[in-house]
């Protein structure tokens, strides 16, 4: 059997154009586990309303945050592949969930170098619908339809690999050395409650009461507000930051659906007001910086900061093509090539 790897990003636009941001948006919001409607509902709400008001403003957003080089995602991916590629043997596919990148193009690019065994490798380290789940769902029915004879496994979510934590931990760590920081909040991609409720396998558990995320519980495998949690508390831990020095909150809310609580751009606010000068801020959803990253964070959530009486805002960026986040995904892949996928 020859392997191979297809990591997996979420997207981007082809450039910052808002025919292209329109394109690229009416590609994810159409996605039935991001917008979770009736077919009727989601036609409705993404082509006769956000597809006609929101391109602009996110056009204007992508281009704050674009690189020479292209859509910051796109170009760290690509360095994070390559790094990869570097130090391990098999071959290594990059993809994206939607965009031009597709996963159709990444399988076929192994598939031509005479793979015929992948490892699928969605790169978020929690479980979601709208992330993960998608991505592992949309893999087999390319599979089915064009790739009968491929084997694809895919890599669970790693958000309580110790490992992966300590990583993590050391990139904040590293990052905050020698910087002002009273407080550091986690924050997280934001998703609608129901999300959560859907993804509860026992059909029970998640209530999102406070203490559903905190009982052990078979639910918490797919549930992404517990995994959430968990990596906020084991770094923390690994950190040893004292109760009081640290929140955790969700981002990037869209529409009128309840979400995850507390919404990040309050709790920036909440925090100026209760006077903290010195915050940092820290997105352990996304492996790669992207607009969610750099602009809604980096530049939206210091501007609210300062507005408050903050002094100090500093972003950890995200892991990256950071060495020792490489040298874990390669140690990860190299363990897959010798047995069935088991991360440890």
């Amino acid at each position: 059997m020859q392997k191979g790897i297809l990591l997996v990003n979420l997207g981007s636009p082809e450039s910052p154009d808002p025919k292209d941001v329109k394109k690229y948006l009416g590609e994810f919001l159409m996605d039935e586990r991001v917008i979770d409607v009736p077919l009727w509902a989601r036609n409705l709400l993404v082509k006769g309303i956000i597809l006609n008001t929101r391109p602009k403003a996110s056009a204007a957003a992508y281009k704050k945050i674009w690189w020479k080089e292209g859509s910051p995602l796109i170009v760290l991916s690509e360095r994070l592949q390559n790094k990869i590629q570097k130090q391990v043997e098999e071959p290594v596919a990059l993809a994206m969930r939607y965009g031009s990148m597709t996963i159709k193009k990444g399988l076929q690019e192994l598939v031509d170098k005479g793979v015929d065994e992948v490892l699928l490798f969605p790169l978020y380290p929690q479980f979601a619908m709208a992330t993960t789940e998608t991505i592992t769902v949309l893999a087999e029915e390319i599979r089915q339809q064009y790739f009968p004879n491929l084997k694809i496994e895919s890599v669970p979510a790693f958000y309580n690999k110790p490992d992966y934590i300590e990583v993590l931990s050391n990139a904040i760590k590293n990052h905050l050395e020698g910087k002002n920081c009273d407080h550091l909040l986690f924050s997280y991609h934001g998703v609608p409650e129901r999300h959560i409720r859907k993804s509860d396998i026992t059909k029970s558990h998640c209530k999102i009461d406070g203490s559903c995320c905190v009982t052990p519980s078979k639910a918490h495998e797919f549930c992404y507000r517990h995994q959430c949690y968990e990596v906020t508390r084991l770094v923390v831990e690994k950190l040893g930051l004292k109760e009081g020095s640290y929140s955790t909150s969700f981002q990037s809310r869209l529409g009128f659906d309840p979400w995850l609580l507390p919404y990040t751009d309050r709790t920036i606010e909440r925090l100026g007001k209760e006077g903290i000068k010195n915050m940092a801020i820290v997105t352990p959803a996304f492996v790669s910086d992207c607009l969610e990253t750099l602009e809604e964070i980096a530049m939206e959530g210091q501007e609210i900061f300062h507005e408050m009486g903050g002094k100090d805002f500093t972003t950890v960026p995200c892991l990256n093509d950071d060495d020792e986040f490489v040298n874990l995904l390669s140690k990860w892949i190299s363990e897959w090539t010798k047995t069935p996928i088991e991360i440890n």
